[in-house]
């Protein structure tokens, strides 16, 4: 999976992304650390990656522009705050929901439970 790890997550879930063989990269590598939601986004749309945040902004972004890509994985709820235990939260879930993602969805991960919204979202949902 091609993934752009935001700011609200350490570079360690990047890398240990990207050493399970994903294609991740976080954004203070590409020089974004103080970029807007809407650059990260627009960034991760053009590159084809799926934006992997803390930050519900993002789900926000794509409500407000109702477009299906890029898919969005959230961690919430009582998500662990070490950077490996967050990245064995992802790469444990990230196989069940990779259909989801490539279609376009903003998924929210949390220990225990994992809920998958279809894009794009509209404003009678």
């Amino acid at each position: 999976m091609r993934l752009l790890v935001d700011n609200a997550l350490s570079p360690l879930v990047a890398l240990s992304l990207t050493e399970a063989g994903h294609d991740a990269v976080h954004v203070r590598d590409l020089g974004m650390s103080a970029a807007a939601d809407e650059a990260i986004f627009d960034l991760a749309a053009s590159e084809e990656r799926i934006v992997v945040s803390a930050d519900t902004d993002f789900g926000t972004l794509l409500a407000l522009r109702r477009e299906s890509k890029p898919s969005v994985v959230l961690l919430r709820g009582a998500t662990p705050r070490r950077p490996l235990e967050q990245a064995e939260l992802l790469l444990a879930n990230l196989p069940a929901v990779e259909d989801d993602l490539a279609k376009g969805a903003v998924v929210v991960i949390q220990p225990g439970r994992v809920r998958v919204r279809r894009l794009p979202i509209s404003s009678d949902e």
